[in-house]
């Protein structure tokens, strides 16, 4: 890996299963991004704790995790892929920067009001504490770009506050990361709520189309996807939103240009567009799944993957907490 590339860290939770929206929005442009790009992924599993986690269904989704990000063309001969929980600097570093971020400043941060009113039962410091941990994630491997979506953007904001808040009072510490823009990926919709982005953490499994669900559940969830009165398939985000995101879908899995699949259809109704595109989406996440399947399968490989990741990690990281050490007094070693 050339340091000399501009360095790019990006976390996801191991608490539920990549979607096709997740691959198509995200994974696609990773994997191209491998050869331009010094590149950090991190299943942040420390991150997922600030909801009750069943310890074993959380192992599981870590592994699944794990082998999908394979599956899916992240190469970690190419990559540090790395568990967040291996690398000790992450919650040292956050307790540090605790010690410089302000309550005022976590009181602002919008996930943090919505997430708490969905769990008003489990409004617990780490939860509140979030954005900085995800800081301290940031800031160890001296990141450039951090690419994220809308509902994590603000807390790149406070990593950038925070790193230039430190590197004010003790120099160049830290790099001040910038938000990552990658080439424009697919937005995908929930195929019940088509107005609203599909998400892995959604509560209702007939929304998103998980890249590990059987042949016939695709198919099920495509025939239910809600679609409007009408028969034109036809791209009209703002009329037609349930028909505008599965052409989208159909257009990126296929290659294929929206007005050329409008012209396909012609009078065909819905029925016809659905039944072909279940059978596209089956099609494109069966070498997926049976790669997937392969690597589950291979523990020794997978455990390998992560202690290599996790070394590699530990290094870029002992560094940086080092400096930062030296830096405020503490005794460095």
């Amino acid at each position: 890996m050339n340091s000399k590339k501009p360095i790019i860290f990006s976390g996801i939770q191991p608490s539920g299963i990549l979607n096709i929206g997740g691959y198509l929005g995200a994974i696609k442009n990773w994997v191209q991004m491998q050869e331009e790009y010094d590149c950090l992924f991190s299943l942040v599993d420390l991150h997922s704790l600030t909801l009750k986690q069943e310890p074993q269904q959380l192992r599981n989704n870590f592994y699944d995790l794990l082998a999908l990000y394979i599956a899916c063309g992240i190469n970690p001969e190419k990559n540090i892929i790395f568990c967040q929980s291996h690398v000790a600097q992450h919650t040292e570093l956050a307790w540090i920067l605790n010690c410089y971020t302000y309550i005022g400043e976590l009181n602002r941060m919008t996930q943090f009001k919505d997430k708490a009113k969905k769990h008003e039962n489990n409004i617990n410091v780490g939860l509140f504490a979030y954005p900085v941990l995800m800081a301290a994630d940031i800031l160890l491997y001296q990141t450039n770009l951090v690419p994220v979506g809308h509902d994590q953007k603000q807390h790149v904001e406070i990593t950038r506050d925070i790193a230039i808040r430190f590197n004010n009072i003790y120099g160049e510490i830290f790099t001040v990361p910038e938000v990552y823009h990658p080439p424009l990926g697919a937005r995908i919709m929930g195929l019940q709520e088509p107005t609203k982005k599909m998400s892995k953490s959604d509560e209702n499994p007939n929304n998103v189309l998980g890249l590990l669900d059987p042949p016939d559940i695709i198919t099920k969830k495509i025939k239910r996807a809600v679609t409007d009165t009408e028969t034109e398939v036809r791209f009209d985000a703002e009329k037609k939103p349930g028909i505008a995101n599965l052409l989208t879908i159909f257009a990126t899995i296929t290659n294929q240009s929206i007005p050329a699949l409008e012209k396909i259809y012609t009078g065909c109704g819905y029925g016809k567009f659905k039944t072909d595109l279940a059978e596209a989406l089956v099609a494109f996440v069966t070498p997926i799944q049976n790669h997937h399947q392969q690597l589950r399968q291979d523990m020794p490989y997978l455990h390998n993957v992560l202690r290599q990741g996790a070394a590699a990690a530990q290094e870029r990281a002992a560094t940086t907490l080092n400096k930062v050490k030296e830096a405020i007094g503490l005794i460095a070693f």
